[in-house]
């Protein structure tokens, strides 16, 4: 905590914190598509559910890929994507994180992907994001064997791309180009390397 500026407002220092990944994956039996983010943001952490940032763009992405509503209940969101065969999670169970920001994510440790792989018959794998991407190729693909795709990131930090834009990428990605799990071979062009995770 410090004094800060000429009216001497109070401002505290975000601190690096030592975080475990806080709820479990969104999968079943049917579920076909892989979707991960990288670690879960502040408030996602507190509403213990994926994506809970209301200015994060993947519920609408989702409306419009699947052209139906998403309810705005935990329950019904889980409900939404097991009944698109959507399956849910980040490539990250614990790391060192500033606040919410992907660009401050160190000491990586990797959530079991090839666990989830074993109990649902997933065909696609794809990354939310950079961050996540990065964490998979460099963490969980010498585990599983498999590419994952990168996908722009929905988070409101891209301001590059408008929701419209978002969406078509994602639908040509997941319904287009992807043709399955790839072993050994590349489905999209890969995030930079994050050799600090």
């Amino acid at each position: 905590m410090k004094p800060g500026g000429p009216l001497g407002f109070i401002h505290f220092a975000m601190e690096r914190t030592r975080l475990t990944h806080p709820f479990p994956p969104v999968c079943d039996g049917n579920s076909k598509i892989l979707i991960l983010g990288s670690f879960p943001s502040a408030a996602s952490r507190g509403v213990n559910f994926f994506y809970g940032h209301p200015r994060n763009r993947f519920w609408k992405v989702m409306e419009r890929l699947f052209s139906e509503p998403v309810p705005d209940d935990i329950e019904g969101r889980r409900a939404f994507l097991l009944r698109h065969r959507v399956a849910l999670w980040d490539s990250i169970a614990s790391c060192t994180i500033v606040g919410s920001s992907d660009s401050s994510i160190r000491d990586v440790s990797p959530n079991k992907i090839s666990e989830l792989l074993e109990k649902a018959p997933i065909e696609k794998i794809f990354c939310n994001g950079k961050t996540s991407h990065a964490c998979y190729e460099k963490y969980v693909f010498p585990e599983t064997g498999v590419h994952a795709a990168a996908l722009p990131s929905t988070s409101p930090a891209n301001a590059a791309y408008s929701l419209d834009r978002l969406a078509a990428e994602w639908r040509e990605l997941i319904f287009g180009k992807a043709q399955g799990l790839a072993h050994g071979e590349g489905q999209a062009e890969r995030g930079p390397a994050l050799t600090e995770l």
